[in-house]
């Protein structure tokens, strides 16, 4: 790897949103906000998941896991973005660059991991009710969690490694909200095409396995549920399937054309939007799509609610 002879940053510039002053101030209380109904909303539904134990299945289980990663998912990236927007100097350490660039995909990874181990949990369920419980244990389960973090600190082992090693010595503008490992390559002294390929490499395989083995498992689902005679058995098969969907897509969808992208002429601004949809509209959405399209925790939360009225009766 030939490097120049020059002196490496320490620090980076985030471009952020460009706008004016009263934009920046608009777009601090719209994503402030947003974090906020995000945090409380998705910890909302691991307290009840704990809580209840209507709801201490394996579906839930891993609805509590994935509302803990889009937690962590949306933490890594809008804390720095609202210091963006009400400060001057738009600058991150280079430390604190590559360790927000890690989690982020880090956590990314782990999402697609974990989406797909759902979706073998609802063709399970559905496919193979009568060895349901068993072959979902609560040791298994727990498992194919644990499996999701370990894949994905594997799957990104090597990429990270290598760009640890690189040089930036200049410029240091990076054309985004966040540090994206894209968009720091440009700005390495340092031929990065092996990294380029590793990292194309690692990104298909995670992205293009998790989709296949969730359109796989559809498949079969949607072949069980289209077997039923009942049209209300089929109908209220689906809905339990209905909301993983809407996540699904939104996830798969958002990496796909980030993926695409790159062959297409269009202008690099359409990236912030698209990570704006996968790392903060999609943690926001989680909540209101379980809870809006899932009877159970509807149930739980009018009780909930309920049994903390007339415990804490509102004064007249």
């Amino acid at each position: 790897m030939k490097v120049k002879n020059e002196t490496w940053l320490t620090e980076f510039i985030l471009e952020g949103f460009p706008g004016s002053p009263l934009m920046q101030i608009s777009l601090f209380g719209l994503f402030f906000m947003t974090y906020l109904v995000t945090l409380m909303g998705n910890i909302l539904i691991i307290v009840i998941i704990y809580l209840d134990y209507r709801l201490h299945t394996p579906m839930y289980f891993f609805l509590a896991n994935l509302s803990f990663l889009e937690t962590c998912c949306i933490s890594v990236i809008v804390p720095k973005l609202l210091i963006l927007f009400v400060s001057e100097k738009k600058v991150i350490s280079y430390e604190a660059c590559l360790a927000q660039s890690y989690f982020y995909f880090y956590l990314s990874t782990t999402d697609f991991l974990l989406l797909s181990v759902m979706s073998i949990d609802r063709y399970v369920a559905i496919c193979r009710p009568l060895h349901y419980s068993i072959i979902m244990s609560s040791r298994v389960c727990a498992w194919l969690v644990i499996g999701c973090w370990i894949s994905s600190f594997l799957f990104l082992l090597l990429p990270t490694v290598l760009i640890c090693r690189l040089p930036f010595c200049g410029p240091k503008l990076i054309n985004h909200f966040f540090c994206d490992s894209s968009a720091m390559l440009a700005l390495a002294c340092a031929d990065t095409r092996l990294i380029k390929v590793v990292a194309l490499i690692v990104s298909s395989v995670v992205l293009l396995g998790s989709l296949a083995l969730t359109t796989i498992s559809y498949m079969h689902i949607i072949s069980t549920i289209l077997k039923k005679s009942s049209r209300k058995g089929r109908q209220r098969t689906f809905s339990t399937c209905a909301s993983h969907l809407c996540m699904v897509s939104i996830t798969f969808g958002s990496a796909i054309f980030i993926e695409v992208r790159p062959m297409q002429k269009s202008p690099l601004d359409l990236d912030k939007i698209v990570v704006v949809i996968s790392s903060v509209l999609a943690p926001l959405l989680n909540p209101f799509i379980y809870t809006l399209r899932n009877v159970k925790v509807k149930e739980v939360l009018k009780d909930t609610l309920g049994h903390l009225r007339s415990r804490h009766p509102f004064p007249k």
